[in-house]
């Protein structure tokens, strides 16, 4: 979809329209009704399919050798889908992850999205060299903010979208998500973690709707377009509303404090009980 600037400006003006639900001061409600992926159906952290919706994390500045093999190893422990670093310390758990269920996962233009794309290119094309499977990559924030939509969608290519949510109106939540969606991204994340704010309810469900209309798409630009939460989540509790409100993945660094507590806590005051094989 090349479009310019202000093609770009109509198109979502339309699709805000679409999923307006128009409250007494204008804003666009979000809606958490209704979401239908097959993650809703988790009620138990016993769940085969629970460990799947987690991208095990770790982006801090600092982080050691010795803290990412703590967390390349939590994940295939437990199973996760990812193990999400930065891109110098890729090759550090594709090593390791290479036969397990988890895949390397690179954050790219992390945290600030400032970066050039040729940069970003760069920085995805050394990762995927390195064993990368997957790239989280931060958008162009003030290209969206004021609307620059071409620079956007020029941005972007296959991979998982952070929106950084927390510096933007929830109509320009729906710009970025639509211009992701168009351009062929996997997912979209509300943020990094790092600006702020957390994970709520009606932002993903406000995310949720706006890529409902990729279902079942068969315009070439990939499959359904999917959302992945992230910032403040720590919880079985918490990851459980996140999917509920149609969420299909969780960007934690508690990833193995969940399923711990899990195996030795409480949940929703029940005893549980479980066995994990290492595997390491």
């Amino acid at each position: 979809m090349a479009l310019t600037d202000e093609e770009w400006k109509i198109a979502i003006e339309e699709k805000i329209s679409q999923l307006k639900n128009t409250d007494n001061d204008g804003t666009v409600a979000a809606h958490t009704g209704g979401t239908q992926t097959k993650f809703i159906t988790i009620t138990h952290p016993l769940d085969p399919l629970f460990p799947s919706t987690i991208d095990h994390t770790l982006l801090k500045p600092d982080a050691s050798s010795a803290q990412i093999d703590v967390l390349c190893y939590g994940a295939i422990r437990y199973g996760f889908k990812s193990c999400c670093v930065n891109g110098v310390h890729v090759k550090q758990v594709a090593e390791p992850l290479h036969r397990s269920k988890s895949i390397p996962c690179a954050g790219i233009g992390f945290p600030l999205g400032a970066s050039k794309t040729a940069v970003k290119v760069f920085g995805a094309q050394d990762t995927i060299f390195n064993g990368a499977r997957k790239i989280d990559m931060v958008i162009n924030i003030g290209a969206l903010k004021y609307q620059s939509y071409t620079t956007v969608f020029d941005d972007i290519f296959n991979l998982k979208v952070i929106l950084e949510t927390i510096f933007l109106s929830d109509s320009e939540r729906i710009a970025g998500v639509f211009i992701a969606a168009e351009a062929g991204a996997d997912f979209v994340k509300m943020c990094t973690g790092f600006g702020g704010g957390g994970a709520t309810m009606e932002d993903v469900g406000l995310l949720y709707r706006s890529v409902e209309y990729t279902s079942g798409r068969n315009d070439g630009k990939g499959d359904k377009v999917k959302v992945k939460v992230s910032a403040g989540i720590r919880s079985f509790e918490k990851c459980v509303e996140m999917l509920g409100a149609g969420a299909e993945r969780v960007g934690t660094s508690s990833g193995v404090a969940i399923m711990q507590n899990m195996n030795v806590g409480t949940v929703s005051g029940t005893s549980q009980a479980s066995t994990v094989s290492k595997v390491y």
